[in-house]
This record gives structure tokens, sequence and C-alpha cells, in this order.
């Protein structure tokens, strides 16, 4: 299988990320909601906990939208998928540090993380719209942590913005290759 090919499955298969972009968007909602009006205690743990799901859940809506939730078993993207997916909890320890030192660097940690784990999904899904969602959320996490650190929730409502923007970016993007 060659490379395009690989990729331009990838973009099929996952709708150009945007099932997987929404319900990160949703799950960072929901934190984000609950660290602004009721606790950055339990803004955290959603965001922790409700990340773990979000590739199960992006796989039954994937099934109930009628369409395939795997790559085929030729696709070697499907072993950088895995790869990329496991560099997000293997930084929590990066970002549980931050928090420990600053709670204020929760969301601006989990954006800084979020972005260095989407820039190789330019490569796996073949788009370089991720060089740009990865900058903006690293560059945002950066910036929120340096210049707005008395913010405990300002990071993740960026992030609800960008993901969900970038949903549909990635499903027009995939659309458009498809169409082609």
């Amino acid at each position: 299988m060659h490379v395009s090919d690989a990729q331009r499955e990838v973009r099929t298969v996952f709708a150009g990320g945007f099932v997987g972009q929404a319900i990160s968007s949703g799950i960072w909602f929901l934190s984000a909601a609950l660290s602004t009006w009721d606790s950055p205690r339990r803004g955290i743990v959603v965001l922790v906990v409700g990340g773990a799901f979000i590739f199960p859940i992006t796989q039954l809506i994937l099934r109930l939208m009628g369409r395939p939730a795997s790559l085929s078993a030729g696709n070697p993207m499907g072993q950088l998928a895995m790869q990329v997916a496991f560099t997000i909890p293997a930084n929590l320890f990066v970002v549980a540090g931050a928090t420990l030192y600053r709670l204020n660097w929760f969301y601006p940690a989990c954006m800084i993380v979020l972005g260095a784990h989407y820039l190789p999904f330019v490569f796996l899904y073949g788009m370089w719209q991720f060089w740009i969602l990865g900058a903006l959320l690293v560059g945002g996490g950066v910036a929120i942590g340096m210049f707005v650190p008395e913010s405990f929730s300002l990071g993740g409502w960026i992030t609800v913005v960008f993901l969900l923007i970038f949903a549909f970016v990635g499903r027009a993007a995939a659309n458009a290759d498809v169409r082609a």
C-alpha cells in the first residue's frame, strides 16, 4: 500500500478527524464548564477520565453513522495512529507536574500536550491543516501560561473552540478529497 493511499483511507474512515475532534471538543466543553461554574478539580477529572474514552466513543459514533470504524488490516498507518494516541497518557505526567506547581497551568499544559499530539496527524492523515491546529494549541497554551496565568479555565474554553472549528475543517478537507 502506498503512503498516499494509506493516508487517504485514514482521512476517509475518520472523516478528516471530524468525529474524534467533535467528541474531544465536547469533553473539553464539559470540563471547562465544570471548572468555571463548579470546581477546577471536577473539570480536571472530567478531562483526564473523559479523554480516555475519546477513541472508543469515536468508533461507536462512526459505526452508528454506518461508517467503517477502523482501518484495513493492510494499512500501516494503524500502527502510527496507536503510537500517536499513547503520547497523551504518557505526557499526563508532565501536565501533573505543571499543575502541582501552579494549578492554573493545567489547561495550558494540556493544550501543549494535545497540540504536540496533533502534529504527527499531518503525516497520518496527509493533511497540512493539522500543522495549524497543533501550532494554535501549543502557542495558545504557552501564551496563556505566560501572559494570563491567573485564569484557570481560559485554556479549556479556547481549546473547545479550536477543536470544534478544526473538526469541520478536517471534514471539509476529507469530503473534498472524496469528491476529487
